[in-house]
């Protein structure tokens, strides 16, 4: 992760759509913001309303986006807003240098926005805002993180729809066995591996590779590290464009930290520092030698790793990941280039970094990079002192474990005082709340596992 001139830079000015609008090379706009579930939600506008009213005022957007469960449905109890306040609206304040096309519709161009109050001062549980927050705490301190995300899925020739009316049962895999680094067998995905590397790096991302996994149709997308804001910004553009493609080609994906008994999807994470002339500073050399500071930064992972495990694995799925030769991780340590570890560090000189192994796919990619940020400036005003590597197997370790259930991961959450200190307790309680709703509804809830246990046998 060397110092990159082109990091930050838009992958569309508005003058120059402003000038495709007035042309009719650009007809929609789309205005996004990320809810809780770490997905894009908003509107499709036209373009010559967007010159003319959001370009300059921004639109406005129900509050209920901050508000709701995976389904969209309306829930009680959150302080941000409720049946009794009315819900009402927040607005979508544009920010230019996310603006981008989106090659997968014709004619279409996209601005993320930041959520903010009527009275433009921003929302404080918005997942954007948190990692904005944490962004700038770490400035206050000298600091600038950049980093890139690694996003397994499961791609299915199956469409949506098919997948729906079947239960999500018999869903027909893009491969049939084992592709991890398999040429042939991405080779007869590479229509849409094509499309998406492609398409992609188009809509302003810059897509290293894409691979093969383990799962059965499983693959995997690297992306160019750059600015933390900016990666998850293109994180949060790439789960939608993947979808949509699949969709446009009658397949489906999913992002589910776990779809089947077989290995999960991951989202790791790479990230190190910068000093305020842009300089690497995790390196104390042109080797592997840690400086003071990474190695600070790194303690502090460590210390809030269970604290902070509800925003890696934000779902009840996420946790069935978390299982012994998995790849996934279990025991919280760090390695040197362990894939055993949660944490593995890798790369040498200005390359040298750190890579969080705990997300999965199903992670908003704000709150789990704002979990790192917290946790890293955590262990600098502490001055964490970094414990011994793993150098072996770290399943087998006596070291402490991440939680194995999304109640204790959010309870362990609620009564952190690190995330207190890092977030606020008004976010704090807004995602804990979230993870509530979740918890009540998985436990009232009828699973196949106890019908086809029960049924007869009990």
């Amino acid at each position: 992760m060397n110092s990159n001139p082109d990091l930050g830079s838009p992958a569309l000015t508005l003058d120059k759509l402003v000038d495709e609008i007035a042309a009719g090379k650009i007809d929609t706009v789309l205005v996004a913001a990320t809810d809780m579930q770490g997905r894009l939600q908003g509107k499709r506008v036209t373009g010559r309303f967007f010159v003319d009213e959001v370009m300059e005022h921004g639109t406005e957007g129900c509050n209920y986006l901050l508000a709701d469960d995976v389904e969209m449905n309306t829930v009680d109890g959150y302080a941000l807003t409720s049946w009794e306040h009315g819900y009402g609206d927040l607005m979508f304040a544009p920010d230019f240098a996310t603006l981008r096309h989106i090659p997968w519709h014709p004619a279409t161009a996209m601005v993320q926005c930041d959520l903010t109050f009527l009275d433009g001062t921003p929302v404080p549980q918005s997942p954007r805002q948190i990692l904005k927050r944490q962004l700038e705490r770490l400035k206050a301190r000298g600091f600038s993180a950049i980093g890139a995300t690694e996003l397994e899925f499961a791609l299915y020739n199956t469409s949506y729809r098919e997948a729906m009316q079947s239960g999500y049962r018999n869903l027909e895999a893009a491969s049939t066995y084992n592709i991890d680094y398999s040429l042939f067998g991405t080779g007869q995905v590479e229509t849409y591996l094509r499309r998406v590397r492609n398409e992609m790096d188009q809509a302003g991302l810059y897509t290293e590779s894409a691979k093969g996994e383990c799962n059965l149709g499983q693959l995997e997308v690297g992306f160019r590290f750059t600015d933390m804001l900016a990666t998850c910004d293109n994180h949060a553009v790439f789960k939608l464009g993947a979808k949509e493609i699949a969709d446009q080609e009658g397949r489906s994906v999913t992002f589910m930290a776990k779809p089947n008994e077989r290995e999960g999807n991951s989202c790791h994470i790479h990230l190190s520092l910068l000093d305020e002339q842009g300089r690497p500073v995790f390196a104390a050399g042109d080797g592997t030698d840690m400086s003071n500071t990474m190695r600070q930064f790194v303690a502090g992972q460590i210390a809030a790793q269970r604290d902070f495990t509800y925003l890696y694995a934000p779902n009840i799925n996420s946790y069935k990941r978390y299982a012994r030769a998995s790849f996934a991780p279990t025991a919280i340590g760090w390695g040197w280039d362990n894939r055993t570890c949660a944490l593995r560090i890798v790369g040498h000189g200005p390359s040298l970094r750190f890579e969080q192994r705990a997300p999965g796919a199903d992670a908003n990619p704000y709150l789990a990079a704002a979990a790192l940020v917290a946790a890293g400036l955590h262990g600098i005003e502490h001055e964490l002192e970094l414990e011994d590597a793993i150098a072996g197997n770290a399943y087998a370790e006596d070291v402490p474990h991440i939680p194995h259930r999304l109640h204790d991961a959010v309870d362990l959450f609620d009564h952190s005082p690190i995330a207190r200190k890092a977030f606020g307790d008004e976010v704090v309680d807004h995602y804990v709340h979230c993870g509530q709703v979740e918890m009540n509804a998985f436990d009232g809830a009828v699973t196949d596992w106890e019908v086809h246990r029960g049924f007869e046998r009990l």
